[in-house]
């Protein structure tokens, strides 16, 4: 019969059936003949069946010749067409609803499950053997056709994987004599598996006791009079009375402690604040000094061998530059060195531009790092001068272009001033030019002089909280004024733009004018001058006692010009004409004949007068820009370091050549004297090259 062959096609998964209707007479009758060769009785309906007489339904549908001719192809596949194609399930990972793309298309039609066993096997024969049954040999039967009921596996395959036993001749079960000498092996069970058995290990366990000490005892025995009562009574009458007063107390205590909690919480922030800003403070000063560690170098190590062969001059080799991005539109108008820590300096910044006054700012750099600066103090108004206290560091004075004078402390919290002075206070109604702090006075109590362009020099004192001022000295044209009887002030008040007091005689001091004169003035007479220089033709700029000489002094101005001076002699001794407007000038601390100065042209211009009495040793640009002008220059006290300041707010640091700061040189076999006397003899040998010819025409 054909119908296993179609068994067969349809358990194929995908298997193409190719249907021919007009061919079906010639399979049938191949199949016919087929079935009496096999000797299959095929029935008395075959014939009818086959030709298609009695079996067509009545309702079959009547196609065309060319209609049967037609190939129709169908494809058989696996898939279950009443599986279901939407099922959605939930995924934990995602968190939503995920259709399922795998559907299980098997349909299960029947299962059955049995126990039957080959009579045959090795487990029928243990199964009779446990129950007592008669071993049992091959059944014959005396059949027509014996060959088709014997058996033709001897030995069944184990299920779930078991191995397959080839069977030889001794293992045929019609051998008795097999049966009896063979050892049947040991299987577990019918499925032959072998069971594992796994345990965790199980933690030991720990016992923890503790016992707490037996609280002391003590025997106490007393007898109970009336009046015992009495006092126990009394006693606990007292402490109520003092337990409703501590309530009292403590609600009024609650009060301020709230307050107090709230300051320790606040002092707690701002120390964890503190350990992190120190230690950020240092990793930041690491990671500048890694990024500029050439410059580094330059600044511990370098020195020009070049200057051998340039004939006594010398050369600035740039160093750090310092800038504040919130400070780029201001000028720098004051430079100060700390003289304790002598890395440290302040600037001031403000503007010379009076049409275009604003705010201003106090910022402290250090040359370990460059990046930002240490401390940054904005101001309401532009800062135009500054000190720093020798002694006491932490202080610095300050003056505005407001007229206000102001003494910030490091020490203190906040960016607002210790001291600053008002209009009650007495203070200045232009512009303050020059500050400088002075020797305490007689009560311990720090005190600083300010000179401004209202002609007052004024003493400012630190009393407790407040400044309390002094007016020393009333600047005018023709001499110095105090007050008329009725407050009046004379007409031609002169206007002061700066000053600078005598390193070793207290109360002597000189104050540069507007007008182009320096007035050598001093504490104790305010009614007059001791003596007057008609200096320059426009504003004197600077004025500065030299570090070692007593008598020599120099001034700077805007008329091109620096002028060093004698003050015991009315005309200057040295004038230099730089071909700009002079910003600043400074003494060196390390000589008495090196001094340096700034013009507008954007140059820094070196003189040391022991070498050329006539021309600078050293002439060298050091802006970028060539509009930007040059406004302050300092000397750092203990290195061969200038920082000179321009209008753009950047402050530059630059290191001085060999022979720039080079000592004159010893004869053999003798020391080289060193000293202040040293310094002094140097200057009083060129001032005395210079007096010589006044004397003798005298």
């Amino acid at each position: 019969m054909p119908l296993p062959n179609a068994a067969a096609s349809m358990r194929k998964g995908s298997t193409v059936l190719k249907v021919t209707l007009p061919g079906v007479k010639s399979t049938k009758a191949a199949s016919k003949k087929k079935d009496e060769e096999e000797g299959v009785d095929t029935g008395d309906g075959w014939d009818e069946w086959s030709h298609g007489k009695a079996l067509k339904p009545p309702d079959q549908l009547e196609l065309t010749e060319a209609e049967l001719k037609e190939e129709v192809t169908r494809i058989l596949t696996a898939n279950n067409p009443h599986a279901p194609k939407n099922i959605v399930r939930y995924s934990f990972k995602e968190r939503s609803y995920k259709p399922t793309s795998v559907v299980d298309q098997m349909a299960v039609h029947f299962v059955l499950e049995g126990s039957l066993l080959h009579q045959d096997s090795d487990e029928a024969r243990r199964l009779r053997a446990r129950e007592g049954l008669p071993d049992e040999t091959a059944t014959v039967d005396t059949g027509a056709e014996p060959d088709e009921d014997k058996p033709e596996t001897p030995a069944t395959p184990l299920e779930d994987g078991g191995d397959v036993e080839e069977a030889g001749e001794d293992d045929r079960p019609d051998s008795v004599a097999s049966k009896t000498d063979r050892k049947e092996p040991k299987v577990t069970n019918q499925f032959n598996f072998s069971e594992r058995a796994s345990q965790t290990l199980n933690n030991p366990l720990r016992e923890r006791s503790c016992q707490t000490e037996p609280p002391p005892r003590c025997i106490f025995s007393a007898t109970a009079n009336q009046w015992e009562i009495y006092d126990a009574y009394v006693e606990e009458l007292q402490k109520q009375e003092i337990n409703k007063e501590k309530q009292k107390a403590v609600t009024s205590k609650k009060e301020n402690d709230k307050g107090k909690k709230k300051t320790m919480l606040m002092e707690t922030q701002n120390d964890d604040n503190t350990k992190v800003g120190k230690a950020s403070n240092i990793f930041e000063r690491m990671v500048t000094q890694n990024t500029f560690d050439d410059i580094a170098q330059d600044f511990k190590y370098f020195e020009d061998a070049s200057d051998e062969f340039r004939d006594q001059k010398g050369t600035l080799l740039p160093l750090w530059k310092f800038q504040y991005d919130k400070a780029k539109r201001l000028s720098v108008t004051a430079l100060c060195w700390n003289k304790k820590y002598q890395d440290l300096f302040a600037v001031g910044m403000g503007s010379y531009d009076f049409s275009k006054q604003g705010r201003g700012m106090l910022v402290y750099y250090s040359m370990k790092n460059s990046a930002f600066p240490e401390y940054i103090y904005p101001t309401d108004s532009g800062v135009l001068c500054l000190d720093i206290h020798e002694q006491h560091s932490y202080l610095v004075a300050v003056g505005f272009y407001d007229g206000c004078v102001a003494v910030y402390n490091l020490k203190e919290e906040g960016l607002e001033p210790v001291y600053k002075s008002t209009a009650k206070t007495g203070k200045h109604t232009d512009p303050v030019w020059q500050v400088r702090w002075q020797n305490d006075d007689m009560d311990n109590n720090h005190n600083f002089y300010s000179v401004s362009s209202d002609g007052r020099v004024v003493s400012w004192t630190l009393v407790k909280n407040e400044l309390v001022f002094t007016d020393i000295i009333r600047l005018s044209l023709n001499g110095a004024i105090s007050e008329g009887p009725e407050g009046v002030q004379h007409p031609g008040i002169a206007c002061g733009t700066s000053f600078d007091f005598h390193k070793q005689i207290d109360y002597l001091f000189l104050v540069g004018t507007e007008e182009g004169k320096i007035h050598k003035c001093s504490k104790t007479y305010s009614s007059q001058f001791l003596e007057s220089y008609n200096a320059h033709s426009m504003a004197v700029d600077a004025v500065k006692w030299n570090h070692f000489h007593p008598k020599v002094f120099i001034s700077c101005s805007s008329d091109w010009t620096v002028k060093i001076w004698d003050h015991t002699i009315i005309t200057p001794m040295f004038t230099f004409d730089l071909n700009a407007a002079v910003g600043d000038v400074a003494w060196s601390p390390y000589s008495s004949t090196v001094f340096a100065a700034v013009t507008t042209d954007g140059t820094v211009h070196v003189f040391d007068l022991n070498i050329n009495k006539y021309e600078a040793i050293c002439q060298q640009p050091v802006v970028a820009k060539k509009k930007t002008k040059l406004t302050h220059i300092e000397f750092n006290p203990i290195y061969p370091i200038i920082i000179v300041g321009d209008d753009r707010g950047y402050v530059s640091s630059l290191k001085l050549s060999p022979n720039l700061r080079k000592k004159p040189k010893a004869k053999k076999g003798q020391e080289q004297p060193k000293g202040p006397e040293v310094e002094v003899a140097k200057m009083e040998k060129l001032l005395s090259l210079l007096r010589e010819p006044e004397q003798n025409a005298v």
